[in-house]
């Protein structure tokens, strides 16, 4: 590969990269300086390979919000995802294993069509990055190792595996929680261990979801049911996040098909019959990673390279894409002003911008694991009264549903 000059470079090819590029390459104020469109360039580590998703599932799904959907309909693929499958749930569940605490939320309750779309990694990542094979101002690079970097007064310097150095002005780091970029620019992280493991799957069920997202918190973790739904209308298929203790998480994955089913059933307080068939379980460690900065001049961190969260609510990927759409408008606004696309005046406001509500993110989630994890009596009294008490509190409980959706 011959030495090459990009205006933006991303590392990391999955949902946020994937996004970003095709967001910042599809402005039409963000792709003009001087009368050209910006040179962008995205650097995947990992060969892609799409999955065979004909007879399965991908164990890897997202609860995307409204603003997240809005996303990937602004860049044009939000119809190809939606033809080929995302359910879109209208109610969601929530109860302790317990005690008699409950609360129910309905999206006709607060006029909205859905609570929020049940989609697969894989398929928005495929989605994208077919967009990105349309773009002429986007080269995919890939596989491609990232080994080293150096920041000058124009940009950073960027060294490959194979020899070969690009040049950018803005390297735009979303290369997932042990992201290589944030390694090499010394940019500081906080993170502590969970000692969860989230098991992920996805089951085949006797009844039918109805479109109902399902979370039951149990004393050692939260279990959730997803909705899926086929190409064919099928609605008895649910992706399982199951929060566990590492011990008891090894417990579990070491039992055979038919023994992890009868402790699903009954962990899920067989809410949806019996458990008719499941695929290959995947055992994911959980930890909390919250990066000191964002940026340094002329790089900024996106994504799980920037934060990581209990998947308690699924906002992690959420969280990234409206990384996103910070920093695109940022880019955007530097450009406008004759600034190069990583100015640091530009990437400060994306910090300041996206920092407090990650951190506040965090918090909330960090707070929800604690409160359902306290097993005293008074503690165990308390929640229930509250999620009873909220649950008939129609105002409140809508008001939360709204900012939970991102509207």
């Amino acid at each position: 590969m011959a030495n090459q000059q990009y205006d933006v470079v991303i590392a990391g090819a999955g949902m946020v990269g994937a996004a970003f590029a095709a967001l910042l390459a599809t402005k039409e104020l963000a792709t003009k300086e001087q009368g050209k469109c910006l040179r962008i360039a995205i650097l995947e580590a990992r060969p892609f390979q799409m999955p065979d998703l004909s007879e399965h599932f991908d164990p890897r799904v997202v609860a995307l919000t409204e603003p997240s959907r809005q996303l990937l309909e602004d860049v044009g693929v939000w119809s190809q995802i939606a033809n080929r499958r995302a359910c879109a749930y209208q109610r969601m569940e929530v109860w302790e294993s317990d005690g008699t605490g409950h609360i129910e939320f309905d999206c006709a309750e607060v006029r909205q069509p859905s609570l929020g779309h049940i989609v697969e990694n894989a398929l928005i990542v495929d989605s994208l990055l077919q967009k990105i094979e349309t773009l002429d101002n986007v080269d995919l690079l890939c596989p491609v190792k990232l080994t080293d970097l150096e920041t000058t007064k124009d940009g950073v310097v960027i060294s490959l595996e194979d020899g070969s150095v690009i040049t950018t002005k803005l390297l735009a780091a979303a290369d997932g929680a042990q992201s290589k970029v944030r390694e090499l620019c010394g940019l500081q992280l906080r993170q502590w261990d969970y000692g969860h493991h989230a098991i992920v799957t996805t089951i085949t069920t006797e009844n039918e979801h109805n479109f109902t997202a399902r979370q039951r918190f149990l004393p050692d973790g939260p279990l959730a049911f997803l909705p899926l739904e086929t190409e064919q209308g099928d609605c008895h298929q649910c992706s399982i996040v199951w929060s566990q203790q590492e011990e008891v998480a090894e417990s579990l994955m070491a039992l055979d098909d038919n023994e992890f089913c009868a402790a699903l059933e009954q962990a899920g307080s067989h809410c949806l019959g019996k458990i008719v068939a499941i695929d290959k379980r995947y055992k994911i460690p959980l930890k909390q990673r919250h990066a000191v900065d964002y940026v340094v001049p002329g790089i900024a961190l996106m994504g799980d390279a920037a934060h990581t969260i209990h998947p308690l609510a699924g906002q992690g990927v959420n969280l990234g894409f409206q990384d996103v759409i910070t920093l695109v408008e940022e880019v955007e606004r530097a450009v406008g002003r004759g600034l190069s696309p990583g100015d640091m005046w530009a990437l400060g406001r994306y910090q300041r911008r996206r920092k407090p509500h990650n951190l506040g993110t965090m918090a909330v989630m960090e707070g929800f694991k604690r409160l359902f994890e306290d097993q005293p009596l008074p503690v165990r009294l308390l929640r229930n009264d509250g999620m009873s008490t909220i649950n008939r509190l129609g105002p409140v409980k809508n008001l939360l549903v709204r900012q939970a959706m991102g509207l």
